[in-house]
């Protein structure tokens, strides 16, 4: 997998039911943060429809999950170490209340999420670890 691949059409969303665009923050290798982030979501159940990395150090990945499983991928995303904006963090916690209360009516409806992540350069990230070790 190229990290540098261009990124499929980014307008794959559910039909219906929920499309959520997300921003976050990381100061993992862009590679290295597809790589988990991917696994994350899948062994939650979830499809990942595209992902990529450019080389300014933002990572995309669009997903979809049932919605059943809300609360199990926003906790895995979370538990990679991903800074979510407040926004996002906003609209996924609504994605998860409106299911656990009307879970019998939307349980199987699919969610999509279109998350953009921007990293932090290897020099930053070896300046960040030097001043966090003193």
């Amino acid at each position: 997998m190229s990290h540098t691949a261009a990124m499929v059409s980014r307008q794959v969303v559910p039909q219906k039911g929920w499309s959520i665009q997300m921003r976050a923050i990381s100061t993992e290798d862009p590679v290295d943060l597809l790589e988990i982030l991917s696994e994350t979501v899948l062994d939650c159940g979830a499809w990942v429809l595209s992902q990529g990395a450019d080389d300014n150090g933002v990572v995309n990945i669009l997903f979809e999950f049932e919605r059943q499983a809300c609360i199990d991928v926003y906790s895995a995303v979370v538990a990679t170490g991903l800074e979510l904006s407040q926004s996002s963090h906003i609209r996924f916690t609504e994605l998860c209340q409106c299911t656990v209360f009307q879970s019998e009516e939307y349980a199987d409806e699919v969610a999509g999420i279109d998350l953009e992540i921007q990293t932090f350069s290897s020099d930053l990230r070896a300046a960040l670890e030097s001043a966090s070790a003193a």
